[in-house]
């Protein structure tokens, strides 16, 4: 792998993944007394949109993309877009083995390079645990239209995903 690190101004790294919201209800445990059962609002819905993201454990940059679909075009284009972000950055982008994280037709961005983590090893990927500080809050919620998820999604990113809290959820002992 060729880094050309001479051509960028900065290098990076960032860990990507995805991860889908819907209208259906994410129903999460809590806490109750022993023998009382929770009544929890339940909503089976079927409309969904993705987040993609990368996260960057040494800075805690962060990059989203949201769309409503997963596929090979749709992960190229975001990766388009991310090599827009910073466009004078080298981002080396850590993956994993999704099927439509693979494109023969394409060519990756010149400023991003790609590292596939094994297959059956999410927690190689430390944007898992970003998902799950998400959900922890995502869960037990019942929304009326994708707009509104849309809407939560954005406000919960932009008033608690700061970059101090990427950083310490995201490093782990080699940062």
């Amino acid at each position: 792998m060729n880094l050309d690190k001479d051509k960028h101004e900065s290098v990076n790294l960032y860990y990507q993944d995805e991860s889908r919201f819907g209208l259906m209800t994410l129903i999460g445990k809590c806490l109750i007394i022993k023998g009382i059962k929770p009544v929890v609002r339940y909503q089976l819905a079927f409309k969904n949109t993705y987040l993609y993201v990368s996260f960057s454990p040494i800075n805690g940059d962060s990059f989203v993309y949201e769309i409503e679909g997963v596929s090979s075009d749709i992960f190229y284009k975001y990766l388009e877009r991310f090599s827009q972000y910073k466009p004078t950055e080298l981002k080396i982008v850590v993956i994993d083995s999704a099927g439509f994280h693979s494109f023969k037709h394409c060519t990756t961005p010149e400023n991003i390079r790609l590292i596939r983590i094994p297959p059956y090893m999410q927690e190689l990927n430390p944007s898992e645990k970003i998902w799950q500080y998400i959900k922890q809050y995502y869960k037990n919620k019942v929304f009326a239209t994708l707009d509104a998820v849309k809407q939560w999604r954005h406000k919960f990113t932009e008033n608690k995903l700061k970059k101090k809290l990427v950083k310490s959820i995201t490093q782990n002992a080699f940062f």
